[in-house]
């Protein structure tokens, strides 16, 4: 094969790579809860700072995510000093699967993403869920977002109100469960 033919190839190659990422990128972000939150809304949740991890009892990893407006919130104290967090507060809580390490069979390590919870402060917007809208989004083998419901576990209503009665129990927390790990 010529320098030429190796360089379309690679080309080629490429930009069925950059293909694949975009077509992933744009399922994300189309999947919407009927009546409620976009994936969208989230953009960029990605490289946001981690605000903590959590593990239900047998279950699976979770990393907890905050933007900058979230992390401020936290760092200042919030809600921890009795104050509620700020419009535009917004975290993402990424599921996964355990994995037994190779290199370490005592080690468990996150495997494969099994869904995404998000949950956004805006108390004009969300005035009936105390401020707060919530969505949860199930991964399919492919890579591909749905929004969760009610045969899902646990079980998720269509609409940004669907994480309001779990989150009651943490009502003296403006309605958040998560700690903000120490650095």
């Amino acid at each position: 094969m010529n320098k030429s033919t190796m360089l379309i190839v690679l080309g080629a190659l490429a930009l069925l790579g950059l293909g694949a990422i975009y077509a992933e990128g744009q399922d994300k972000y189309t999947a919407k809860v009927p009546g409620g939150l976009a994936f969208s809304e989230f953009r960029g949740y990605e490289s946001w700072e981690m605000i903590g991890v959590s593990r239900s009892e047998n279950g699976p990893f979770a990393v907890i995510l905050g933007n900058p407006t979230m992390i401020d919130a936290l760092k200042a104290g919030i809600p921890d000093n009795g104050k509620p967090f700020p419009d535009g507060a917004r975290m993402a809580k990424m599921h996964y699967a355990q994995q037994q390490l190779d290199l370490l069979p005592v080690a468990m390590v996150s495997g494969t993403q099994l869904d995404i919870d998000f949950m956004v402060k805006d108390s004009a917007r969300f005035a009936d869920g105390n401020g707060w809208g919530y969505a949860a989004f199930k991964r399919d083998s492919a890579g591909a977002f749905t929004p969760f419901t009610l045969q899902d576990q646990p079980p998720q209503g269509n609409d940004a109100k669907c994480g309001v009665a779990c989150h009651t129990a943490a009502k003296s927390r403006d309605y958040v469960f998560t700690r903000y790990a120490t650095r």
